[in-house]
C-alpha cells in the first residue's frame, strides 16, 4: 500500500477489497463482538465468558489469552484491537479484591471507546449446569426489559442500549414463527440486574396460534451495576445519526395510527350538489315534475290503448 495525501492507495487486488470491505457503507454489516480477560481472572469470570460467547457465536471473537489492561484507566489497548478485528462491541473480564467478579460490557463508535459500563457477578448458573436443550447457534433472540429503572434512571437507559446492542444479533427483514425460540430476559430490582436465559417451547393449542412455554436454558446472571463511563449528549448523537439515503422519504397525505393502519387523505374539487345525482324516487321531486310526469305517463298509457 502507498498512502500520499492521508489517501491509502492499495497495490494488490486483495488489498484493495480488504479495504472496501472496512468502508463505510449504507447498510452496514452485522456488529461484532471481541471477548477478553484481564490478567487477573476467576473460574467465574472464565466460565461467563465462554457461556456469553456461545450465545454471541458466529458474530463473536474470544481472546484466550490474558490482557493485562484496564479499560477505564486505559482504552487503547482495546481501540487498537477493536480495529485489528473490526469488531465495534466488546466484553472484558477480570477479577481482583476491591472488584470482583468484574465484566465490562462496551462499544466503540469509529474505533474510540463510545460508553462502558462495569457489572459485578454476584451469582452465576452456567450453560453446563442447567440440563436443557440449548438454541442453535446464531440465533436471534428476543429481549425483555422490566423494571422502572430502565425507564427513569440515565445509566440504566444507556445499559438498556447497551445490551440491546450487544445481543440483537443481526438485522433480518423477516423472523419465522419457528425461528422465535430464545429469549433474553433483564430485570432491574433494588440496584441489581438480573439476566435469565429461556427457550421457547411452542405446544399444540388446538387453534392456529400455538400455546408457549418457557424453559430456562442458561446462562443466568445476577449483577450489580458498578462504574460508568458513558459518551457526551452530542457524541451519543452524533453516532447513531444516520444516512440522508436511508431515511424513510415523507410521504404526503398518508398517516399511521398506533396500530399501524395507513390512511390516506384525498383533495377533490368542490362539487355542485344541485347537479348531484341521486335515486330517482317520487317523493323526492318536486311538485311541478311529479305534476309532468303523471301527465306523461297517462298519455302514453292512452297510447298503448289506441294502437
Amino acid at each position: 500500500m502507498t498512502q500520499s495525501d492521508g489517501i491509502i492507495k492499495p497495490k494488490l487486488k486483495r488489498t484493495k477489497r480488504f479495504l472496501e470491505s472496512r468502508a463505510p457503507k449504507l447498510a452496514e454489516d452485522g456488529k461484532s463482538t471481541m471477548i477478553m480477560k484481564g490478567g487477573n481472572t476467576s473460574q467465574t469470570v472464565s466460565q461467563a465468558l465462554k457461556d456469553i460467547y456461545s450465545l454471541k457465536k458466529p458474530n463473536a471473537v474470544l481472546y484466550k489469552k490474558k490482557n493485562i489492561t484496564r479499560p477505564f484507566e486505559d482504552s487503547t489497548s482495546m481501540e487498537f484491537f477493536s480495529k485489528k478485528t473490526d469488531c465495534s462491541l466488546f466484553l472484558f473480564g477480570s477479577h481482583n479484591k476491591k472488584r470482583p467478579n468484574n465484566i465490562i460490557f462496551g462499544r466503540l463508535f469509529d474505533f474510540h471507546v463510545l460508553d462502558m459500563i462495569e457489572l459485578g457477578i454476584e451469582k452465576f448458573v452456567s450453560l453446563s449446569e442447567i440440563k436443557s436443550n440449548t438454541c442453535p447457534e446464531g440465533t436471534k433472540p428476543m429481549l425483555v426489559f422490566a423494571g422502572e429503572a430502565f425507564e427513569m434512571d440515565n445509566e440504566h437507559k444507556r445499559l438498556r442500549s447497551l445490551l440491546t446492542d450487544f445481543f440483537r444479533g443481526p438485522s433480518v427483514s423477516a423472523v419465522r414463527l419457528a425461528g422465535l425460540e430464545h429469549v433474553l430476559h433483564f430485570t432491574a430490582l433494588d440496584g441489581k440486574i438480573f439476566m435469565r436465559s429461556y427457550r421457547c417451547l411452542l405446544k399444540k393449542s388446538g387453534c392456529r396460534t400455538p400455546r408457549i412455554e418457557l424453559e430456562e436454558m442458561g446462562p443466568s446472571f445476577d449483577f450489580v451495576l458498578r462504574r460508568t463511563h458513558l459518551a457526551s449528549d452530542d457524541l451519543y448523537k452524533l453516532a447513531h445519526k444516520q444516512p440522508k439515503a436511508l431515511k424513510p422519504k415523507k410521504k404526503k397525505n398518508i398517516s399511521h395510527n398506533v396500530f399501524g393502519t395507513k390512511f390516506g387523505r384525498v383533495h377533490m374539487q368542490k362539487q355542485d350538489l344541485s347537479k348531484l345525482q341521486t335515486r330517482k324516487m317520487k317523493g323526492l321531486k318536486r311538485k311541478g315534475e311529479v305534476v309532468a310526469g303523471e301527465q306523461e305517463g297517462e298519455t302514453s298509457k292512452v297510447a298503448k290503448v289506441e294502437s
